[in-house]
Order: C-alpha cells, then sequence, then structure tokens
C-alpha cells in the first residue's frame, strides 16, 4: 500500500509509486527525479525539518508538505 515519503522513516529504501499535485509541482518534481519506478534513499526523516533524501546519485532536501504528495512503497 503507498504511503507518503513523509511517512517513511530515516534510512529507508523505497520506490516512487505516484506524484499528488498539480501540474506545476508534478513537473518540478520529476525534473528533480520523483517519477513513478525511481528508487529513492531517506537519508534523514527526523522531527519537522526538511526530509534529505537521495535521488539518483544527487541528495535533496523536501519541505514536509511536499514530501506528502510523493506516494512510495517500501522496497522489500
Amino acid at each position: 500500500m503507498p504511503l507518503p515519503l513523509s511517512a517513511v522513516p530515516s534510512n529507508t529504501a523505497v520506490v516512487v509509486v505516484s506524484v499528488l499535485g498539480g501540474m506545476g509541482v508534478r513537473q518540478r518534481l520529476a525534473e528533480l527525479g520523483f517519477v513513478p519506478g525511481t528508487i529513492i534513499k531517506i537519508i534523514n526523516s527526523v522531527g519537522r525539518g526538511p526530509i534529505i533524501v537521495e535521488v539518483r546519485g544527487s541528495r535533496i532536501g523536501l519541505g514536509r508538505g511536499l514530501a506528502n504528495k510523493i506516494l512510495v512503497q517500501l522496497l522489500s
């Protein structure tokens, strides 16, 4: 079952299932590499601050509101 990226703990690998939001949000996240099928590693998701993720070899900080729009599934 998909869950928002903001709900995934640190040091966890996930795969993007879908991205919610308007066309502008989806396009910007796609430019950063957040497209269905992409594997992401959550580097730091502690507290209320931004979530640090690794996407295609780059580390990116996302606010929690934006991270809520990225639905992912845990890799087994």
